[in-house]
């Protein structure tokens, strides 16, 4: 089913449908919210609140003025845009106050070293992958193509493609289950 049909579902409280449109659209959701925030952890929340945002807001969907994956990924960036500002807002804030108080916000040595830890783990998972689920994952949430985009760039069908997805994200679920 197309994400139209599927957000029409959605709209009228269908859960099903909701799960089906969730795993065609988380993919170029986050890797849009992605390249706008920068942030993984910041981008997975933002991602996560559009898809929250979506199923509470799928009846103000208008068919008429566009597709349902444009309408969702406008959505994401307006999200990920006012993460954005609000953090760059928030850090502005917490510099001012640093420079009253004379000391620093936060202790970046502690920031970098939780961060690096965290891509380690990220790699590590993403290893356990196969070739095709580690570039189908990678294609779809890091460099933010669409499930289509990736079957067209790895010359794959496009089920094949959403199977390896689902199989991949399942797997890096369960490894970064000791992170998240």
């Amino acid at each position: 089913m197309e994400a139209d049909e599927l957000l029409v579902l959605v709209a009228g409280g269908d859960q099903k449908a909701f799960e089906e449109l969730y795993g065609l659209v988380s993919g170029p959701v986050f890797g849009l919210v992605r390249r706008v925030v920068r942030d993984p952890a910041q981008s997975e929340e933002v991602a996560q609140e559009v898809l929250l945002e979506l199923w509470r807001s799928a009846a103000r969907f208008d068919p008429g003025r566009g597709s349902a994956l444009s309408w969702i990924l406008t959505l994401a960036h307006r999200r990920a845009v006012d993460r954005v500002r609000s953090a760059r807002a928030a850090g502005e804030r917490e510099q001012r106050e640093a420079r009253r108080a004379h000391h620093p916000a936060f202790d970046q040595v502690t920031e970098e070293v939780e961060a690096g830890l965290e891509r380690e783990w990220v790699r590590r998972c993403l290893d356990r992958l196969t070739d095709l689920q580690r570039q189908s994952v990678t294609l779809a949430y890091y460099d933010g193509y669409t499930y289509r985009e990736v079957a067209e760039r790895l010359s794959l069908p496009l089920g094949t493609v959403k199977t390896r997805m689902r199989d991949g994200l399942t797997q890096l679920r369960k490894c970064l289950g000791g992170v998240a």
